[in-house]
């Protein structure tokens, strides 16, 4: 007898801190400065999140020398090299530093190592946005490994003064396959003072591991160009999803995915605000999945404050200082 359609829901999902108080810097920044306020890249990997922003008055550029001189512009949470920073300078921008507060600790990491002259293998992925701004930090210093693979063929000038550092939103197994093979190559290799990949990252891949297990279906919902998104895709069939899908929105779910599925994983990734997770389920429910099960695997209470130059005050102005008001997964 076919047993009862339910989806079963992953937690934590969706925004961390340090999406939220991007995404709150280019609103408040907006608000304070009003319209336009320029951002450089995306703030954070979500079509969502940027379309909403944009048509709040926000003006998303590829570099710092679109931005008209003398404007505001923020830089997005996956932070930039100190070049960027230079450009902003060079052109009297009203810089806003959006940077997740988790991307600096590994920023000032890849400055200490290379002042002490260590050779840093940066896990992660070329031509992301955040191992750009890393690797621009001691660009003589850093090579980036693109996978467990590439760790067989990295070469290192001093195999004796090695790190690894890793980009924040990778696959946490992935990443420790990666560091087995370096340090079988190189077994004096040292690891970052502390995990560099992000609580976030780590909690939504561990919730999904659980919640594969049993899915006949999962659904990811995040953007392509969100890294955590498409990992959290990739973890989950290897934890025993028999299929998982990523869509940006609700009516991208196609009917033939659900043939034959009796269970629904749901999750999404860090930068997906709850609303679009909301209608995922909406949706799902008049296809008779309206039972919901959420299987939690940790609480998140981590807030970050608004970046400096948003904290004080204008005259007339609430204080800015602290980020309450979201709806957390």
């Amino acid at each position: 007898m076919p047993g009862r359609k339910r989806v079963v829901l992953a937690a934590p999902r969706g925004y961390c801190a340090g999406v939220d108080r991007a995404v709150i810097a280019v609103e408040k920044a907006l608000e304070r400065y009003g319209a336009p306020v320029y951002v450089r890249k995306q703030i954070v990997h979500n079509i969502h999140v940027v379309t909403e922003l944009e048509q709040a008055g926000a003006i998303f550029v590829e570099e710092v020398d679109e931005v008209p001189e003398g404007a505001h512009v923020v830089f997005s949470a996956h932070g930039v090299s100190p070049a960027v920073v230079q450009g902003a300078a060079d052109r009297n921008l009203q810089a806003i530093d959006a940077t997740c507060p988790l991307v600096t600790k590994v920023h000032r990491e890849a400055v200490r190592f290379a002042r002490d002259d260590f050779e840093i293998l940066l896990v992660g992925h070329e031509g992301h946005e955040e191992v750009e701004g890393t690797a621009g930090e001691a660009p003589d210093h850093v090579t980036v490994v693109n996978s467990p693979e590439e760790a067989d063929t990295v070469e290192v000038r001093d195999p004796s003064r090695v790190v690894w550092l890793s980009q924040t939103t990778l696959s946490v197994d992935e990443t420790m396959e990666t560091v087995r093979r370096l340090r079988e190559r190189f077994p004096q290799l040292q690891d970052p003072p502390s995990d560099d990949i992000c609580y976030a990252t780590q909690n939504r891949q561990v919730a999904i591991k659980k919640v594969a297990k049993d899915a006949d279906l999962v659904i990811v919902v995040g953007s392509a160009n969100s890294s955590n998104s498409v990992r959290l895709v990739e973890v989950a069939l290897e934890y025993g999803a028999k299929a998982a899908y990523r869509i940006d929105y609700a009516d991208e779910i196609e009917q033939a995915w659900l043939d034959g599925v009796e269970t629904v994983g749901v999750t999404s990734g860090a930068s997906v605000p709850e609303v679009l997770v909301q209608e995922v389920l909406r949706d799902l429910a008049l296809a008779g999945y309206g039972d919901v099960e959420e299987v939690r695997t940790a609480e998140e209470d981590l807030m970050f404050s608004l970046p400096k130059e948003l904290r004080t005050p204008l005259k007339g102005e609430r204080d800015p200082r602290a980020l309450g008001g979201r709806t957390r997964a």
